[in-house]
């Protein structure tokens, strides 16, 4: 079975980007190695790398025009607490937007790179309870 193990993000200081990350996302530390570290997030099973490139490198893609996409995004159950957190801490955020009942807004780390955070509504195929169903109901 494959599933994701890390998402590795491009930072050009390792030691502030450590700090940011462990301040405004609660990941935790493993370990660091040369040009990176590895963290993980206490409540999932994905973790996080953060790898120092010399040059900011984007996370997002080009949609269409200046329509850009992240790479991944954080789902989050309360997005309103999420949101304040972020912003009375100083962090730059999109305002929060509502598409058909999911609510997201992104984030900015030091380097710009973005972030989508995203709250799935109850009644959404994408909703984590409704994904776990159909996982268990393929098994």
């Amino acid at each position: 079975m494959i599933k994701v193990g890390s998402i590795f993000i491009p930072v050009t200081n390792i030691e502030q980007a450590t700090e940011w990350y462990e301040k405004h996302l609660g990941v935790k530390k493993i370990e660091g190695w040369g040009e990176g570290a590895g963290f993980y997030f206490p409540d999932s099973d994905t973790q996080l790398g953060l790898i120092e490139v010399e040059e900011t490198q984007p996370s997002e893609f080009v949609v269409k025009g200046d329509r850009k996409n992240s790479y991944f995004n954080f789902l989050v159950k309360d997005i309103d607490t999420i949101y304040h957190e972020l912003n009375s801490s100083g962090v730059k955020t999109t305002e929060i937007e509502d598409f058909n009942g999911m609510k997201h807004f992104d984030f900015f780390d030091l380097d710009m790179n973005a972030f989508s955070v995203v709250d799935e509504p109850v009644d959404s195929p994408f909703h984590r309870d409704n994904v776990k169903m159909m996982q268990q109901n393929r098994k």
